[in-house]
């Protein structure tokens, strides 16, 4: 398993994100993305009145058991909410008392492997009784809490979907944040495969028919701020499109990541921003990838770090009021890159996972079959 691990990770550093303007083969919906106001023209964002000036992140760094290595689902479960219980625990007692705790992106079901028949196994509902024990401690420490998870949902029968879910103060699920896409070409001219899980990308049009356009890139409006979650990696147009529809706070979660990727996010989209990553035991020859959370300012000051491949809590103060006060959001040039934006092609087209759950791609494999089929720039 850690040798796989380890092919994706040296894939994953060594890769430029495929980046996306290009929204299908047919003319966008004009009409429909402007009957939603998605941004406001003037520069300024909708907010929610502040609870307080101050708010308080925490971020928790551990390790996590996938639910395949157990004798049955419900143990491996468990076993992984009780250590984030144990960890919020600690994060609720321990210095200052926090107002968002944020996990790594799979802490509740770890990282499978397999076909997607066998990965179905190792996924969770949202909401469901996982989220429900977690809301107790949501209540009990008055924090919200932030967590990805591979899931599954009845309305997408087959579909493998990675979900970061956000549990509010009350103990209920405030909002559910799909992966926007994954990177493409993973594996580079390997061709070990590409990643299978279904994001908002590839069934684009049915997302947006069943939640809205403005469910595409969220926002949740709290009392401590603009949020939103993304495990998405080193792509600037993805979190540019975050920063336009007013985030202040942008939590990531990861399982490998590069710090000078949320870093330069930060100060180039003018969030503040906070990575939780997994860590790896000792002795698995992966330590070297796994650690180095970390909270940053808009300015790219990082204000809390855990260094290396250890488990713990990291906690940082943002000045909310202030960071509000008179903001706007970025200033991008998109009139001055727009003849080159406007040409481009994305190689892969939208929707290609809006499939029967029975064509679905089963591995990695299979996936990557897929791309090769739809590419435009292997099919022009």
């Amino acid at each position: 398993m850690m040798h796989r691990l380890l092919l994706i990770a040296a894939a994953v550093f060594g890769m430029l994100a495929l980046w996306s303007c290009s929204p299908s083969d047919n003319p966008p919906d004009i009409a429909a993305t402007s009957s939603v106001e998605l941004v406001r023209p003037d520069g300024s964002y909708p907010t929610v009145p502040l609870e307080k000036d101050e708010v308080v992140i925490k971020v928790i760094q551990s390790g996590v058991s996938n639910l395949q290595d157990f004798a049955t689902v419900a143990e491996g479960l468990e076993v992984n909410l009780k250590s984030m219980a144990d960890f919020a625990r600690r994060a609720c007692t321990e210095g200052k008392k926090p107002d968002f705790l944020l996990y790594n992106e799979f802490p509740l079901t770890g990282y499978s492997f397999g076909t997607r028949d066998e990965k179905l196994q190792f996924t969770i509902e949202i909401p469901g009784p996982e989220t429900r024990q977690l809301g107790e401690i949501a209540r009990d420490c008055d924090t919200y809490i932030i967590f990805g998870s591979y899931a599954r949902d009845a309305e997408w029968p087959g579909h493998i979907l990675s979900i970061n879910t956000v549990i509010g103060r009350d103990g209920e699920v405030a909002e559910k944040f799909w992966k926007s896409r994954n990177v493409k070409r993973l594996g580079g001219a390997a061709n070990e495969g590409e990643i299978p899980t279904t994001t908002v990308e590839n069934v684009r049009d049915k997302y947006r028919a069943r939640y809205g356009i403005e469910a595409e890139f969220p926002v949740l409006r709290t009392e401590y701020g603009n949020i939103a979650v993304s495990t998405v990696q080193l792509d600037p147009f993805v979190f540019a499109a975050f920063a336009m529809r007013g985030v202040e706070i942008m939590f990531r979660t990861a399982t490998l990541f590069s710090p000078d990727d949320v870093k330069a996010t930060a100060r180039f989209h003018n969030f503040y921003t906070a990575m939780s990553n997994i860590t790896f035991p000792v002795g698995s020859g992966a330590e070297a990838l796994g650690g180095n959370s970390l909270v940053v300012a808009p300015d790219g000051e990082v204000l809390a770090e855990l260094p290396g491949n250890n488990e713990g809590i990291i906690e940082a103060t943002v000045p909310i009021a202030a960071f509000r006060e008179g903001r706007r959001i970025p200033r991008y040039p998109l009139e001055v890159v727009d003849p080159v934006f406007t040409q481009y092609v994305d190689e892969v087209p939208l929707n290609h996972l809006d499939l029967p759950p029975e064509e679905l791609p089963q591995t990695r494999g299979d996936m990557g079959d897929l791309l090769d089929k739809a590419s435009r720039w292997l099919n022009p």
